[in-house]
């Protein structure tokens, strides 16, 4: 969204069609049950959590969710990540087909890990 300088989630949230902001509630309450420590704000004008440092960001799109849990954690779970469109560090989740909560929680559950280690 050119030119839109979201402050918060909910912000950002509102601004999408009440189906497509359903799931990225989903998402939202997914990273947040997993995460509960992680801060929530808004970076690269998107939902992102940091727990020292970035975790994840997500996003949305006409026909899709963008799920950015760094270029790491989409090689940790390529095979599991084989029936989406990926890129280096993010991944496609169709509106059209069932969010993969599990997945996701456990994607955040890398990365919780994976930024506790190269903080110590």
């Amino acid at each position: 969204m050119p030119g839109t300088n979201f402050k918060t989630v909910d912000e950002y949230l509102d601004t999408f069609p009440q189906r497509t902001r359903k799931i990225l509630e989903k998402v939202r309450e997914a990273i947040r049950e997993t995460a509960p420590e992680a801060e929530e704000v808004i970076s690269y004008q998107m939902p992102t959590y940091k727990l020292g440092k970035n975790l994840v960001h997500f996003a949305g799109y006409a026909n899709h969710i963008g799920f950015y849990p760094t270029p790491s954690a989409i090689t940790a779970f390529a095979d599991e990540l084989k029936g989406y469109k990926t890129s280096k560090g993010a991944v496609q989740f169709p509106l059209d087909h069932p969010l993969p909560l599990e997945l996701i929680t456990r994607i955040v559950q890398f990365r919780i890990k994976e930024n506790a280690k190269k903080q110590s």
